[in-house]
């Protein structure tokens, strides 16, 4: 078993697990329940952990995770009604509400 991620925010390390076990990668998730013992033990202690049970599969579970918040193939777009430019994460128009291209 490798560790592929650990962070004190629960909803990236859930974020992170969705997106590895999408690929296909089985992990183990730990330090679930540890949050209670915050006071006992060294805080980063008690952040969620992400494993992959397959060590073979640790460099295939980190490219997905890099590949998941690359947005290098992203470009912005132009709103055909205002004219106004828009992030490529827009999927509507922060100026006038009308839907991307």
């Amino acid at each position: 078993m490798k560790l592929i991620y650990t962070n004190e925010n629960r909803y990236l390390v859930h974020n992170i697990q969705n997106i590895v076990e999408n690929s296909g990668i089985t992990i183990m998730l730990k330090n679930e329940f540890a949050a209670g013992a915050a006071g006992d033990l060294v805080p980063h202690e008690t952040w969620l952990e992400l494993w992959v049970l397959n060590d073979n599969d640790y460099d295939k579970a980190i490219a997905a995770i890099d590949s998941s918040f690359s947005s290098v193939n992203e470009t912005e777009w132009t709103c055909r009604n205002c004219n106004e430019v828009n992030n490529a994460s827009f999927d509507f128009c922060w100026n006038c509400q009308h839907s991307s291209p």
